[in-house]
């Protein structure tokens, strides 16, 4: 029998305020273990939470972006359980009244659009986080609690690990241009929780799902969920039956383990929290948040395609950062050809940037350096190959290419004379290969070319090298 997955995402994000959701707290990253900490957000008797506003206008530009209907009135419920990071016991949270709901995202997935519904867009607050110490010891570190959460609910439309990685990376691209959270997976200011079932093809009933939580890479999505799909294929072909629980994934064995069994929504016992009002979001402040609004990927993407001419590839590697694209804009303003500018940002920029562990903000190439790089190869100064060797120099030092082709010596040689004396005698010691070429073998081409832009130290113009040495084989 085949099996199909049925997955949905809970997508938790950190949003990027300056202080916790319901006190002044810094949410700075690593600062010392419990040093941004105050009796609200430790959840001492008697002390009163106060909503973050900023909180709230980033999960409406959120939920915007995502094409949620954002909803009048909404409130906050206590959600109860115990864990040693969660000092009160229970967490703020919202249940019934979210403030965004019934919005979608559109992935690219083999050249084909899928639209992945989003159910709910909520705020809550995080939790703090467990350091379990080699000595045997845990420890509590409380900074991170109150942190403003947003948790972002897709419906169960995803059908493949591949899905889930491709939304979860255009949720983050999505987040990062709004500004309001930085998508950072390391630090876990992204993260989410995969829950995945499978059901014979063609079914429409759901089967058992498992919650796979706190993942916090694109690929462990994607190894996590392929796990989980294959180990309950096997338990379904066995006989067994799938239990619903949470589990853990654990990225040094490749598999997923059995963490607790899942709770339901009763378990929490959720009822509206007493000391925070109801929010209202009037049209006026909807409206408002429009206008602040940032030009968004998809958009972004057909402009590209529109006005440059690029292809959709292109124009998708160069919206996944909103920086890149304006990297890429810039050096096209500074005269440089959309095209061109486009490959040698996406093969060697981006390159040297990811060998480098480096955003291209962090870029000590600038656009218009580029654009003068590809100047002199356009000119004839230098050929492709050579603009390789400069591109890292200027990288590297910062130095204009100009300079460095000067100081270098990298000019290329276009003088048919010179070129004539190196071909001749590379012609001169491969006889053999010449007499082949002349027998047939045309592709010896490539050969001779080769062995002059050897002799010239790469500075030969290629394609003149191509037509002369062709003139010279055939006479």
């Amino acid at each position: 029998m085949q099996y199909e997955a049925v997955i949905g995402l809970e997508v938790h994000a950190q949003l990027l305020t300056e202080s916790k959701i319901f006190c002044s707290c810094s949410t700075q990253f690593g600062s010392e273990p419990n040093t941004q900490v105050c009796p609200v957000c430790l959840g001492m008797p008697g002390v009163l939470p106060v909503l973050n506003k900023k909180a709230v206008e980033y999960t409406i530009k959120t939920g915007l972006a995502m094409n949620c209907k954002i909803t009048p009135y909404s409130r906050f419920a206590r959600k109860n359980y115990f864990y040693p990071d969660l000092p009160k016991g229970y967490q703020i949270s919202q249940y019934e009244l979210p403030l965004c709901e019934d919005g979608f995202l559109e992935i690219n997935v083999d050249g084909e659009k899928r639209k992945i519904r989003i159910k709910r867009i909520h705020l809550e607050e995080d939790a703090g986080k467990n350091i379990h110490d080699a000595s045997g010891y845990s420890f509590v570190d409380f900074n991170r609690t109150g942190v403003p959460l947003m948790e972002i609910v897709s419906e169960p439309d995803i059908r493949s690990p591949k899905e889930a990685s491709l939304y979860m990376k255009k949720l983050r691209t999505i987040l990062r241009y709004l500004g309001v959270c930085d998508g950072n997976l390391e630090q876990g200011s992204l993260r989410c929780d995969a829950n995945v079932s499978i059901r014979p093809v063609g079914s429409k009933e759901f089967g058992v799902k498992t919650e796979i939580k706190n993942i916090n890479s694109f690929r462990f999505v994607e190894k996590a969920l392929e796990y989980e799909i294959k180990r309950q294929i096997k338990l379904i072909e066995r006989g067994e039956k799938i239990i619903q629980e949470t589990r853990l994934w654990d990225a040094v064995t490749g598999t997923t383990q059995s963490m607790r069994s899942k709770e339901e929504a009763h378990d929490y016992r959720y009822f509206p929290e007493p000391d925070l009002v109801p929010v209202s979001v009037s049209e006026e402040w909807i409206e408002k948040i429009k206008t602040e609004m940032p030009e968004l990927p998809d958009s972004k993407i057909e402009r590209l395609m529109k006005n440059y001419g690029l292809p959709l590839y292109d124009a998708e590697i160069l919206t996944e950062e909103k920086a890149l694209s304006e990297w890429f804009e810039e050096a096209v303003r500074f005269g440089g050809k959309p095209k061109e500018v486009a490959n040698w940002i996406m093969v060697e920029l981006l390159r040297i940037l990811n060998e480098e562990g480096k955003e291209i903000t962090e870029s000590s190439l600038k656009p218009q350096q580029l654009v003068e790089l590809l100047e002199l190869v356009e000119k004839g100064t230098i050929n492709r190959n050579t603009a390789k060797e400069v591109f890292e120099e200027v990288y590297k030092t910062g130095k204009s290419a100009t300079v460095i082709v000067q100081e270098k010596g990298l000019t290329q040689i276009s003088d048919d004379s010179i070129l004539m004396e190196a071909i001749k005698e590379v012609i001169a010691k491969n006889p053999k290969e010449v007499e082949r070429f002349k027998q047939g073998e045309e592709k010896l081409i490539g050969f001779f070319v080769g062995q002059v832009m050897k002799i010239t130290k790469g500075k030969a113009n290629p394609k003149m090298v191509n037509e002369l040495v062709l003139k010279a084989l055939k006479e």
